[in-house]
């Protein structure tokens, strides 16, 4: 007996296994962009020092290299947890400033207090220090639906404010890169979910098959 696929179902898995196949075709791709973006990263490691790229607040290719930049002033802080240089955990204090008639400009990790309520006292002046990203205050809504903006580079000073200690510096290193394991992730699916459609249509043509 010559047993006959059913049409709509067959369509729908297979449509299904091609998406779950193409997402992991894609994230290949971007395990790929990830890797060749870590070994740029690592190689700014031991760059001179160059100036904040004000004109491009968001060009990752200045991550992790160290920048120098001026702050005229501080428009405002923000107090996030964090860790000092000595592997310490405390409090981050991270300075928004204005570089020009127009700010915030510059976003300045000044470094760490043991306590939420310390306040640094600095005002601004001339910064160095290595690039990473700012606090990423989106949310995860916007983050999954693409809405939410680029994060914009932030200098972790060398030099801490009167009063603070030096924040850790950025190492490449702590950028997770999961591409490839959720590349694997979505062929499993894709064999699973085949599998599974065999199975359910051998069941359904063992029933079907006429029994003597």
């Amino acid at each position: 007996m010559k047993h006959r696929l059913p049409l709509v179902p067959t369509l729908l898995v297979g449509l299904a296994i091609a998406v779950m196949i193409a997402l992991g075709i894609w994230q290949l791709g971007r395990a790929q962009q990830k890797e060749a973006a870590l070994d740029a990263w690592r190689a700014n490691l031991d760059l001179p020092v160059t100036a904040y790229p004000r004109q491009n607040p968001t060009d990752e290719r200045f991550m992790f290299r160290r920048l120098s930049a001026n702050c005229l002033r501080v428009v405002d802080w923000q107090v996030i947890g964090g860790r000092s240089r000595e592997g310490q955990t405390g409090w981050r204090h991270i300075a928004y400033c204005a570089t020009g008639a127009e700010g915030p400009g510059l976003i300045v990790d000044m470094g760490v207090s043991k306590r939420p309520d310390v306040k640094a006292e600095w005002a601004g002046g001339p910064v160095t220090g290595v690039a990473t990203h700012e606090p990423d205050n989106s949310s995860l809504i916007d983050r999954m639906q693409g809405k939410a903006p680029p994060l914009r580079l932030m200098i972790v000073s060398d030099e801490p404010a009167p009063g603070l200690t030096a924040s850790a510096p950025p190492d490449p290193a702590s950028v997770p890169n999961n591409h490839r394991s959720y590349m694997v992730q979505w062929f499993l699916f894709a064999g699973i979910a085949a599998v599974i459609y065999v199975l359910a249509l051998r069941k359904r043509w063992s029933a079907e098959a006429p029994r003597d």
